[in-house]
């Protein structure tokens, strides 16, 4: 099932290609050969052995790569002879149907793709083909005037994707003729990408390149071989699915033997050949380049499955076009299901990056903020600092504002589901947040630009509303009159959070308390401090100060408190030894013997047992035990004769309700036995 390509009337083995060095003349010289006076040989400009040595063995991870570029290269030049022929109708010679062909040979062990595009003479073939970097497309940018740049968009601006043929080639000739000019004045361009590369006049009908790859032996035998017709359409699928131009190859179809009718018994049998059809191997449209008004939903879920691989359709989408400075369009996605390695950040995740519909990258990182990784979709840009393999985005101000619009598209996205009064749309959002709203805190401390937007997504339980329902904005329209402040404790699950002795005194005053019970909640909570000009307090960090919620007469009671519970509390002191940074008298409890309260900006048991646990060191921390006054307990200790273990199982349950880790449990329940016994 071979087929033949433009290269095969010559030998390309037999030219006189020398391997020069990397610091030969200039490309611009040629040797006449002896043999052939229209042969020239020339040497590539200086060094480019070095680099054709770069491009061939570090700039791309894979080999498949060549498919993307030579079919992108391709492209480039039909859109180049679409936009001259806007100017000159008689460049397409008649041939204004713009297509790019890809034909494998099996027995020449060649594949060859071919465009009928703008083409080159000997002049374009030696300036484009004989320097590394510049394929010509640059240049034809740079001759156009500042107000037809805009119509020029679409023409590609990469130099070195056709070099990478030669990751699997051992030697590419080129056969070209320019649009408009004769069939004599076509050129051969031949090289085994060493140190120099041969140029000859032909002739050519046909308008265009056609670029013919020799296979290195590697390549064209076993799994690796790109002979196999299966390959190269799953390759074009993956790379070039959505480049407008039709990407084409040979049809084939099964042919069966002849039977022979004086022998019925003969084996059927038959065999694929290829026909003289040509068929279309790519979609030739990309989904996102049409209006969103064209498109239907079914399309946007079957896309979705499509580069996802998902089998649930997904929970909502964004489809826009952005303008400005940096144009691009976007189709962003948010799944219906976190996946397994969703907290492993260092996963890899990202956007599928397309350049002028040609893919670019599968998983462009640098394109979203960690902590929308869970987005899925594609970035379409008709230009972005890429390095020259086009594997990796360059930092820049272009990749930062697409980073930072793509942010803001999804945080819109989500405002609009949580607000919406539709209950199909707050589902969604519920949805959403059970999957997702942990990692969506994480943009508390990356993000400090959408800080706020990202603060009015997030939704809590209460001491007096179990469910995820509530939102800061929900909770400061329920404040007390005379309430300074937002109030909230963090928990290792609801159950410890609305039993913990920190919420006595704001139970027993009414007063709302938010409920934080996901193990990032602490860390993220470091970042925010306020939200909407309302201050934000963990109630069990620090001093309890509720302000024109406290009347008078507790403040009195408290001072009196501190008086007479001095000599326990010395005793305490004493008896805790390096425990404990301080005791005091507390005036946050209302039921329970004791609390422990750490410092503000100091490490919370939970988060002390939490970085523990991930093997990070964790810096010497103390809290203070704070004690109730009013509470039997407390009252008796002074007289107790069990003064110090008292004062230590006092300690080890206020750091069990508090959800931290005895050092040592047996230890205590030694001392609780003792007393139970006494």
């Amino acid at each position: 099932m071979s087929e033949q390509t433009p290269a095969d009337n010559k030998n390309v083995d037999d030219i006189d290609v020398n391997k020069a060095t990397a610091n030969d003349n200039a490309a611009n010289e040629s040797t006449p050969n002896k043999n052939n006076p229209e042969l020239k040989k020339h040497t590539f400009e200086a060094e480019v052995a070095q680099l054709l040595h770069l491009v061939t063995h570090s700039l791309y991870s894979n080999s498949d790569i060549f498919v993307r570029e030579l079919v992108s290269n391709a492209s480039d030049a039909c859109d180049k002879l679409r936009f001259e022929a806007t100017n000159d109708d008689s460049l397409y010679e008649n041939d204004g149907e713009l297509r790019i062909r890809i034909a494998v040979d099996e027995n020449a062990k060649t594949i060859t793709f071919t465009d009928n595009g703008i083409g080159m003479n000997e002049a374009d073939a030696i300036e484009n083909l004989g320097t590394i970097a510049k394929s010509g497309t640059k240049a034809f940018l740079d001759k156009l005037s500042e107000s037809q740049k805009q119509d020029g968009q679409l023409i590609g601006q990469f130099g070195v994707g056709f070099y990478s043929g030669f990751i699997v080639a051992d030697t590419i000739s080129v056969e070209s003729r320019k649009a408009g000019e004769a069939a004599d004045t076509g050129v051969r361009w031949v090289s085994d990408g060493t140190g120099s590369f041969t140029v000859e006049p032909i002739n050519k009908a046909e308008r265009g390149t056609a670029i013919t790859l020799h296979l290195k032996e590697e390549y064209s035998e076993g799994e690796d071989s790109y002979l196999d017709r299966n390959k190269i359409k799953r390759l074009v699928n993956k790379y070039s699915d959505h480049i407008s131009l039709p990407i084409q190859m040979r049809k084939e179809v099964w042919q069966e033997d002849v039977v022979d009718d004086e022998n019925d018994d003969a084996p059927a049998g038959g065999e694929m050949v290829l026909t003289d059809e040509w068929e279309t191997i790519n979609k030739a449209s990309a989904l996102w380049t049409r209006s969103a008004s064209e498109i239907e939903d079914d399309e946007y879920v079957d896309f979705y499955k499509n580069i996802t691989y998902d089998m649930d359709a997904p929970l909502t989408w964004t489809h826009n076009r952005v303008e400005g400075r940096v144009q691009y369009t976007q189709l962003l996605y948010i799944p219906k299901k976190a996946p397994v390695d969703l907290y492993t950040r260092e996963q890899q995740h990202g956007l599928k990056l397309y350049v002028k519909r040609v893919f670019i990258m599968d998983e462009a990182e640098q394109l979203l903020p960690m902590y929308l990784r869970f987005v899925k979709g594609v970035i379409d840009s008709a230009d972005l600092p890429l390095n020259v393999s086009r594997e990796l985005l360059q930092e820049s101000r272009d990749v930062k504002s697409i980073r930072d619009g793509n942010a803001r598209r999804i945080l819109t996205l989500l405002s609009s589901l949580a607000n919406s009064e539709d209950s199909d749309k707050q589902e969604k959002f519920a949805q959403f947040y059970a999957e997702f709203g942990d990692v969506i805190k994480e943009g508390l401390g990356e993000d400090m630009g959408n800080q706020e937007r990202i603060a009015k997504l997030l939704r809590y339980a209460t001491s007096t509303q179990d469910g995820l329902e509530t939102s800061f904005e929900d909770y400061k329209g329920r404040i007390k009159e005379g309430q300074k402040a937002i109030y909230y404790l963090t928990a290792d699950n609801l159950a410890a959070a609305k039993n913990s002795p920190q919420l006595e005194l704001f139970k027993k005053k009414g007063i709302e308390v938010i409920l934080m019970t996901s193990r990032v909640d602490e860390w993220a909570m470091n970042f925010l401090t306020q939200f909407d000009e309302t201050p934000l307090q963990n109630i069990a960090k620090g001093a309890i100060d509720l302000g024109d919620l406290q009347d008078e007469a507790e403040k009195a009671e408290a001072e009196k408190a501190q008086e007479t519970l001095k000599p326990v509390v010395d005793k305490l002191k004493a008896a805790l030894g390096d425990r404990a940074k301080d005791v005091k008298v507390s005036t946050r409890l209302v039921d329970s013997p004791a609390c422990l309260v750490v410092g503000e900006g100091e490490l919370s048991p939970q988060m002390i047992q939490m970085l523990k646990q991930m093997g990070q060191d964790v810096p010497e921390s103390k809290p203070t035990l704070e004690v109730n006054p009013d509470h039997p307990l407390i009252k008796k200790l002074e007289s107790s004769e069990q003064f110090d273990d008292l004062a230590q199982v006092i300690f080890d349950q206020a750091l069990l309700a508090d959800g931290g880790q005895l050092d040592d449990p047996a230890a205590y329940l030694k001392r609780v036995n003792e007393l139970l016994m006494r």
